[in-house]
């Protein structure tokens, strides 16, 4: 297993103070002197092997895990904390939440283990994102959270993951998006310390990016609880961000400052985690009520359409989705997690974007 150093925690940390020795970078390069490949050019780690299922009416002769479904990508994982498709659209980097481990994955083939990164279970990996250069750098970022604090860690082919920032305080969620002006956007649950219940806007190496209300400060936005994700549409550069408070699940438009009245509520709290934006439309995928939630924003800040989920019960408890260059939808479950797991669980479901609406207005 890769090994990140151990990093004082209690404060935030950026390149700049001390988190590692960076040097700058000519614009296209990545430190690995050129576009790497996103393989390292050893030989490839051992593919993780698909759970076994004993075949009916034998005592306990294995079968391959496969699900009859043929929108499913993956089968027989670890519960999936965040799903960023490749460019071809037809692949796509998957973080296991409670073992950090990051597969590729693409339908018919096993999954391939790219790298690990070092997580306490309990708070997971819970972002993972293409760096907004990744033709040339072939770079990825994750969010994940340590036994000590919660990081942004930038993976890189060949190397093992390194900070980018650090000392962000443990709390509930997480989430992790890349916004048009190629800065990344990090939600944080609340807790102790100034970095808690926020929206950071950085740049890749961890400093504060142009955009937030103090310079000199990470923090774009305050006032979250429970995070589950972060999406941007790139045509109106509107951010999103889902939350779950202790009276009701919540969807903000996110504005610099403190963050106000929620765009949507979802008062019967069906457990908002991931988000993505579809030419029109916010999905939002539900982890309790295992649907994926489609909301139409229209315009003066409301809603069009009838609003309802789908995909009600289809998948289970849907964790993260993300939407691929080519237009389809992926989907990753988490009903290992205190959910109810079928034989195939946990899955990656790439499927058609659904037709339906979205919940109840704020």
């Amino acid at each position: 297993m890769l090994v990140v150093a151990v990093l004082l925690s209690g404060c935030a940390t950026f390149p700049d103070d001390g988190a590692r020795a960076w040097r700058e970078k000519a614009e296209g390069q990545g430190e690995l002197g050129g576009p790497p490949a996103l393989a390292s050019p050893e030989p490839p780690p051992e593919a993780p092997q698909p759970a076994q299922q004993p075949r009916a009416g034998g005592p306990s002769a294995p079968q391959p895990c496969v699900d009859p479904d043929p929108q499913v990508v993956a089968t027989c994982l670890n519960p999936i904390g965040a799903v960023a498709t490749l460019p071809a659209g037809d692949e796509a980097l998957v973080g296991e939440r409670t073992t950090g481990r990051v597969l590729r994955v693409k339908k018919g083939s096993p999954p391939q283990l790219v790298t690990t990164v070092p997580v306490d279970p309990e708070a997971g990996l819970t972002g993972l994102v293409l760096s907004p250069g990744y033709a040339e750098d072939r770079l990825v970022y994750a969010l994940a959270g340590t036994p000590s604090d919660v990081r942004v860690l930038r993976l890189a082919p060949g190397e093992p993951p390194k900070p980018v920032l650090t000392g962000i305080p443990r709390g509930s969620g997480g989430a992790l998006a890349v916004d048009p002006d190629g800065s990344l956007l990090v939600a944080t649950g609340a807790g102790a310390g100034p970095l808690a219940g926020k929206i950071l806007k950085i740049d890749t190496l961890g400093r504060p990016a142009p955009g937030n209300p103090d310079p000199a400060s990470p923090v774009l936005s305050s006032g979250l609880t429970a995070p589950g994700g972060l999406c941007v549409d790139p045509v109106t550069r509107t951010i999103w961000a889902t939350d779950r408070t202790p009276t009701r699940d919540v969807l903000y438009r996110v504005t610099p400052g403190a963050l106000g009245t929620p765009a949507w509520t979802w008062p019967d709290k069906p457990g908002v985690a991931g988000c993505t934006v579809l030419p029109g439309t916010v999905a939002v995928a539900e982890r309790g009520a295992g649907a994926l939630f489609m909301l139409r924003p229209g315009e003066n800040g409301s809603f069009t359409g009838d609003p309802k989920p789908v995909l009600t019960g289809t998948y289970g408890a849907l964790a993260a989705v993300t939407l691929a260059p080519d237009g389809l939808i992926w989907l990753g479950t988490a009903n290992k997690d205190g959910g109810k797991p079928g034989a195939t669980d946990d899955r990656v479901i790439r499927i058609q974007p659904p037709s339906g609406g979205a919940g109840s207005a704020a």
